[in-house]
């Protein structure tokens, strides 16, 4: 063996291999949309758009209400915080009917329908009943439940048409009922017929669209054909039309969109003028938390139907554009578990709740805009108002307990680890879990169209 002069083996040099070719660098908008996409697709995104969307929502709302009705209780003599606590109050109570929806199983939904549907047509019929029911600006739609507090027995009907309506058609879809015209129509559209007719017997053409809104819905998830879609809509809008012409405060309403004066014609459009004021004075980051100057006595109903004119103010373009993306987003994952799901009644009624908040957002924010005319509905789950605030949640914690339902989701959920009483890592027998892991066994559980 030949060595070297020192007498030790020679050092062996490793061969070198040829370098392989560098990877071409990944766009950063490409790698960020990747990541972007399987973030949004994942098991648990539409139960944490909604969850997380809401609450931020209602925060955000209720600070938006301490701040815009001060000045309103100061004029009527009250603290300036009375509002504020009567919201905070039914927000309370509204998070515990949210938690308990969420918790409660789909058949016990189902079996609720009825009694809902019932206790809502009793207390909107007990409205018209002299001595018992009130009238607040104009509409006969409240009944006093002692002191302060009141009740619009109109709000919750809209939740009894979702639940209602969602568990007849589900039953009809399993009977191959759809099919036929009469059995998509009846009885849906005779009981929101009676529920609009009570509505309207108040005066609150607002509520009234909402509902038709929902009725349409329901109707078109059902697959209704373009023909009966377009016959019910005509009657609708054709009443619609006469309850407007036959009304001068409904013209007068009608004549104020777009007014940028106070003084539009024959109509006083003082409050929507006002409102674009608050709007255009904001700029883009506001004039700050309690500034505005539009609600102190200038801007009516600051609190409920102009909240949004006031976020505006206060907070700028930046707040309104937040707001627009919370009820954006609490859309969109609605759709997505309306869309993703085989059961009809999650189906029907993730459908229905989105489309009740979603429409009366429109409504709202395009009234408080110039670009719709003034409904009188509040901003969901925004504007000051208990009797709006608590039928909502309740349907917010429908569409989260139909999310946590999905079974991606729910496999997604079962693989968790707690995090408080056991070690990170520390797996039991099995080992330490691997996220990956997770991951994987969650993809092969989507058996409902997850993708």
């Amino acid at each position: 063996m030949s060595g070297s002069r020192t007498g030790r083996p020679p050092v062996q040099r490793a061969v070198r291999r040829p370098a392989a070719p560098r990877a071409s660098r990944e766009n950063p908008l490409r790698r960020f949309y990747t990541r972007a996409h399987r973030a949004w697709d994942r098991p648990l995104t539409a139960y944490y758009l909604i969850l997380g969307g809401s609450l931020l929502i209602i925060v955000l709302g209720l600070v938006m209400v301490y701040s815009a009705s001060q000045i309103t209780a100061l004029q009527m003599s009250l603290p300036g915080s009375f509002f504020f606590r009567k919201q905070f109050l039914a927000a309370c109570i509204g998070g515990v009917l949210l938690l308990v929806a969420s918790r409660m199983p789909v058949k016990l939904h189902r079996a609720l329908a009825y009694p809902i549907l019932a206790g809502a047509v009793f207390m909107m019929a007990l409205v018209q009943v002299p001595g018992i029911g009130m009238s607040v600006n104009g509409n006969q739609n409240w009944i006093s439940l002692g002191g302060s507090f009141q009740i619009q027995p109109s709000e919750f009907g809209k939740l009894a048409l979702v639940l209602w309506g969602a568990d007849l058609m589900a039953r009809k879809q399993e009977k191959r009922l759809l099919t036929q015209w009469k059995h998509m129509l009846v009885p849906l559209v005779p009981v929101s017929f009676l529920l609009l007719g009570l509505i309207m017997l108040g005066g609150d053409m607002g509520t009234a669209i909402i509902l038709t809104a929902i009725l349409f819905g329901v109707l078109w998830l059902a697959g209704a054909p373009t023909r009966l879609f377009a016959g019910v809509l005509s009657i609708a809008g054709v009443l619609g039309v006469i309850l407007i012409k036959t009304s001068p405060n409904r013209m007068a309403r009608l004549a104020c969109i777009g007014a940028t004066e106070p003084k539009s014609g024959v109509a006083d459009c003082w409050q929507a003028v006002h409102g674009i004021y608050a709007l255009a004075s904001g700029g883009l980051f506001g004039s700050g938390l309690g500034a505005s100057v539009e609600k102190w006595g200038q801007l009516p109903e600051a609190h409920t139907d102009f909240i949004f004119a006031v976020t505006g103010e206060e907070l700028g373009l930046a707040g309104t554009l937040s707001v627009l993306a919370l009820f954006a987003a609490l859309g969109y994952a609605g759709i997505r578990v309306a869309g993703r799901t085989e059961d009809p009644f999650v189906r029907y009624a993730a459908g229905g709740v989105t489309t009740w908040i979603t429409a009366q957002a429109v409504i709202n924010i395009g009234a408080v805009l110039g670009l719709l005319p003034i409904a009188g509905v509040p901003l969901p789950l925004f504007s000051y108002g208990g009797s709006a605030l608590l039928p909502t949640m309740f349907a917010i914690g429908l569409l989260i307990a139909f999310a946590r339902d999905e079974p991606a989701a729910r496999a997604a959920l079962a693989m968790r680890q707690p995090r408080f009483g056991r070690k990170r890592g520390a797996g039991g027998p099995q080992g330490p879990r691997r996220w990956n892991t997770m991951r994987r066994r969650a993809s092969v559980a989507r058996s409902s169209g997850e993708r």
